[in-house]
C-alpha cells in the first residue's frame, strides 16, 4: 500500500537542467517542453553529488515500497503535485518450469495494470506542476489507460487516438476513465500524427512517447527498484518488449545514475530489445549496423503493445543494446502466443503478448548460447494478462445427467 509520508514529505528536489540526448544542448528546468530543437528527446539531469549526500541505500529501505520512494531521483518539485493511484513495487517471479535462470518482473500489478502507470503518473504529475490543462497522445491501449487515470486524478482533460483495432477492453477502460478517446483507421504513428495537429490548432500538450521528458523519468524506476531488490546487484541479462522503448532508455538511465551515486559498480546487464517478426524496426537497425531505425512498413502482430513502426527515441535504445554487449531480438506471433500459454499452464503466471515475447525471446537466446543457463535473465512482463482476449478451454458439464468420471 502507498504511504502518505511519501506523498506528503518535504524533501530536497536536485533537478539541474535539461538536455537533448542527441546534442547535449542544454534546457531550463521548470519549464514546459517537448522535443528538442533538433526533434529528438530531452533527459532530466539532476544534480548527484547533492542526491549522494542527501539520499543513501539505507534511508530508502526504511521507506515504504512504492514508486515515490526515490523521491530525490525524481522530477516533481513540489509534494502538491505529486499524483497518485497507489504504484507500488511490482514482484519479480522465477518461472520454475523453464530452462535457466529466468525470472519476471511482472509490472501487471501496477494501477490500470500495466507498466505505463510508472511513465504516465510522472508524465502527468509534471503536466499538473507545469500548468497544463489539457493533453492529449496517441496509444496502443494501455497507456492511453494510465493516461486517462492519471489524468482524471488530476484534473487535466485528456484527449486519446487509438488505431481502430486497439483491443476493446483498452478503449472503454480510457473511456471510463474520462478521457476523450477516439479510434484511428491507421496505426500509432498516424494517430500521432493527429495529436500533432491538435497541438498546432487546439493548444493541447503533446504526452506521446518521449515526445516530453518525464516518462522516462518515471520508467526509469523499474531500474531503480530491480537494484534495490537484488540487493543492488544487477542481473546478467534483462530482456524488454520495445516499442517506443521508454522503459529500456530508462533503466539504462537508472544504471547510471546510481553508479554515479556510489550505488552499484560498472556491470551493468546485457539488454535484449525484444520486438515481434512482424513489426522489428529496431531489429533491422541493429542488424544493419544503423543508428537510426527507418519506419517499418504494414506493421502487424498481436503485441499491440510492440507495434511501434518507428520510435523517436531509436538511437537511444540501439545505443543501450550495444554498450552493453546486448542484442535487438525479433520473434514470431506463434512463438510468443506459445509462451503466454505456456506461462500459464506451467507456472501460473499470465503474462501479456507482449511479455510473452520477451520469454520467447529469452528461449531464443539460451538455444543460441546467447544466455547461459545460470545466468540470471529478467524478463519484463508489461500487463496483467487479463486485460487480453483468453482462449475458452472450459468443459460444460450438465448438472441433469450423469457424469462420465472416466473423462474427466
Amino acid at each position: 500500500m502507498l504511504h502518505d509520508d511519501n506523498l506528503t514529505a518535504d524533501r530536497p528536489t536536485f533537478v539541474s537542467h535539461l538536455e537533448c540526448a542527441m546534442t547535449g544542448e542544454r534546457y531550463a528546468a521548470d519549464r514546459l517542453h517537448g522535443l528538442s530543437r533538433v526533434g529528438r528527446p530531452l533527459l532530466v539531469r539532476y544534480d548527484l553529488e547533492g542526491v549522494r549526500g542527501a539520499l543513501t541505500k539505507d534511508m530508502l529501505a526504511t521507506r515504504p515500497a512504492d514508486l515515490w520512494k526515490y523521491r530525490e531521483l525524481l522530477p516533481v518539485r513540489h509534494t502538491a503535485n505529486i499524483v497518485s493511484l497507489g504504484e507500488t513495487a511490482t514482484p519479480i517471479v522465477p518461472l520454475l518450469r523453464e530452462p535457466g535462470n529466468v525470472w519476471v518482473k511482472d509490472e501487471g500489478r501496477l494501477p490500470t495494470g500495466s507498466f505505463k502507470a510508472r511513465g504516465l503518473v510522472m508524465a502527468i504529475a509534471m503536466a499538473k506542476e507545469l500548468g497544463v490543462t489539457t493533453i492529449a497522445m496517441p496509444t496502443n491501449g494501455n497507456a492511453g489507460a494510465a493516461a486517462a487515470a492519471y489524468a482524471a486524478r488530476a484534473g487535466i482533460d485528456a484527449v486519446i487516438f487509438c488505431p481502430d483495432d486497439t483491443p476493446e477492453i483498452n478503449v472503454r477502460e480510457i473511456a471510463a476513465q474520462g478521457a476523450r478517446v477516439y479510434r484511428v483507421n491507421g496505426l500509432i504513428d498516424d494517430c500521432g500524427k493527429l495529436v500533432g495537429a491538435g497541438k498546432e490548432t487546439r493548444g493541447w500538450f503533446d504526452l506521446s512517447t518521449l515526445k516530453e521528458p518525464y516518462r522516462i523519468e518515471g520508467k526509469k524506476t523499474m531500474g531503480l527498484e530491480l537494484a534495490e531488490q537484488l540487493g543492488w546487484a544487477l542481473p546478467d541479462a534483462i530482456f524488454y518488449p520495445t516499442g517506443g522503448g521508454t522503459g529500456l532508455i530508462g533503466m539504462w538511465k537508472a544504471f547510471d545514475e546510481m553508479e554515479a551515486l556510489g550505488w552499484i559498480g560498472s556491470k551493468r546487464p546485457r539488454m535484449y530489445a525484444v520486438q515481434a517478426e512482424g513489426c522489428a524496426p529496431i531489429v533491422r537497425a541493429f542488424e544493419t549496423g544503423e543508428r537510426h531505425a527507418t519506419r517499418w512498413e504494414d506493421a502487424h502482430t498481436v503485441a499491440a503493445g510492440i507495434r511501434v513502426p518507428q520510435a523517436v527515441g531509436d538511437f537511444l535504445i540501439l545505443d543501450a543494446v550495444r554498450a552493453s554487449s546486448g542484442k535487438a531480438l525479433a520473434v514470431p506471433d506463434a512463438a510468443l502466443m506459445q509462451a503466454v500459454d505456456d506461462a500459464g499452464k506451467r507456472d501460473g503466471l499470465l503474462l501479456c503478448p507482449e511479455g510473452g515475447a520477451t520469454l520467447a525471446a529469452y528461449r531464443e537466446a539460451l538455444a543460441a548460447g546467447l544466455v547461459d543457463a545460470e545466468e540470471k535473465a529478467v524478463l519484463f512482463n508489461c500487463a496483467t494478462g487479463l486485460k487480453y482476449p483468453l482462449a475458452d478451454q472450459s468443459r460444460f458439464l450438465d448438472r441433469h445427467q450423469a457424469v462420465d468420471w472416466d473423462s474427466l
